[in-house]
């Protein structure tokens, strides 16, 4: 089983790094570009609700990223260092009432463009997964 892993501080800026290390994992394990979109999205919109809503944009706080190869799937692992959240009590922002709001839409992004999205650790933790046939 390949990983890799990499960590930022909470510096929205750092998004690019995040840009970067898909793109070099892209090459690495071979990613087809049927979900190279769906995971470049995914991916760096979970690292800035790490960063912004995990650690509150604390730059002496980490955003860990560790993506792991197993059998046919790709896993990316993405941890922050803040006081987590219970996944289950997100608003729906499709339910007419949250329409207007904006944000809340990060999730339900990410559960649309993986192909299985779970929390641990209390919500700190996110596992993104997608298939690689």
């Amino acid at each position: 089983m390949k990983s890799i892993k990499i960590s930022i501080p909470s510096l929205i800026e750092n998004i690019k790094i995040i840009e970067s290390f898909i793109d070099n994992a892209k090459d690495n394990f071979e990613i087809n570009d049927d979900i190279y979109g769906n995971i470049m999205i995914s991916v760096t919109e979970c690292i800035s609700n790490a960063i912004i809503h995990g650690n509150k944009q604390d730059k002496t706080k980490l955003v860990h990223l560790e993506l792991k190869m197993e059998d046919d799937q790709l896993k990316f692992i993405i941890e922050d260092e803040g006081s987590g959240f219970d996944a289950a009590e997100l608003p729906d922002p499709t339910s007419p009432e949250n329409i207007e709001k904006t944000g809340g839409r990060g999730i339900f992004l990410i559960k649309h463009l993986s192909d299985e999205l779970k929390f641990e650790n209390g919500g700190k933790t996110a596992i993104l997964s997608f298939y690689m046939d």
